[in-house]
């Protein structure tokens, strides 16, 4: 069982720019697939933490082609789950396998665990439990600098952004 307690999300002390940015987080949604639940995660490096609409939130980003991304489109809930940089050979491989393709929880070593009904991982150091509030996928049009999209999107392939609320921070 995990080892988890709750803290206030004022309490959470921790660099977003570090633990995102450079540390990665796993974005980890469920969905029911022929009548069974089942998870998917992906590890994200684009996101961010603040005060919006006078709630607590978590911005997370995910591109179209994501797998991971239709279980969080069916989920009112998911999981943001941090490690701390240590383990970043597991996150490298959970952003880069597809989970249409193998079952890459499983092989990737970390152990999935659900709190509140919503999965994360019994490894990670904190655990965010967010609720969607807004998405909508980036506008083109809306770049203000358009270099970006040469850049970010020679694809075209524009995230949808989700604003979402943080119900619950855990840590270790």
């Amino acid at each position: 069982m995990n080892h988890f307690h709750e803290i206030s999300a004022n309490e959470l002390n921790t660099n977003v720019f570090q633990s995102i940015g450079k540390e990665w987080m796993l974005i980890c949604a469920e969905k029911e697939i022929d009548g069974k639940p089942v998870a998917n995660t992906m590890t994200a490096s684009w996101g961010g933490l603040g005060h919006l609409w006078n709630k607590d939130v978590a911005f997370t980003f995910i591109r179209p082609q994501r797998y991971t991304k239709e279980f969080v489109d069916h989920s009112d809930t998911f999981s943001l789950c941090f490690f701390g940089g240590d383990k970043m050979q597991e996150m490298t491989y959970l952003g880069r396998i597809s989970g249409r393709d193998e079952d890459k929880i499983q092989k990737s070593g970390l152990t999935l665990t659900h709190i509140d009904g919503v999965p994360c991982f019994e490894e990670a150091t904190t655990v965010l439990i967010c609720r969607k509030l807004y998405v909508q996928t980036l506008k083109e049009d809306c770049f203000a600098d358009s270099s970006l999209i040469s850049a970010c999107y020679p694809l075209k392939d524009f995230h949808d952004v989700y604003v979402s609320e943080i119900q619950k921070v855990f840590v270790k």
